[in-house]
């Protein structure tokens, strides 16, 4: 239950992760699991990408396909309703912090 609870939780927080490294540059899956492990959250593949093509869905991130190696490879990024509301994210998670960091 109480993981349950908390993925629910975290699910904000790396949505934010993710609007954060794709504002930056283009991302793709495989490396966003490492930066987010690093992090010390521990997804999946499975769950990494509905995360994903939930927010492509919803208009925060955008999909460009890329040949790597011969493979193709999903990479996103930002657009500007992504950056409006890491913008809006970052400001309700700044006053959160300032509240509960004592």
């Amino acid at each position: 239950m109480e993981d349950k609870v908390l993925r629910k939780l975290f699910l904000g927080f790396i949505q934010i992760h993710i609007l954060h490294h794709a504002k930056e540059q283009p991302i793709f899956g495989l490396w966003m699991l490492e930066e987010l492990k690093e992090h010390g959250y521990s997804l999946s593949a499975g769950t990494l990408y509905p995360i994903l093509h939930g927010m492509e869905s919803d208009g925060l991130l955008v999909k460009e396909e890329r040949n790597v190696e011969g493979k193709i490879r999903k990479y996103y990024r930002t657009t500007d309703k992504g950056n409006s509301v890491l913008v809006e994210a970052q400001q309700k998670a700044y006053e959160l912090f300032k509240e509960i960091k004592d």
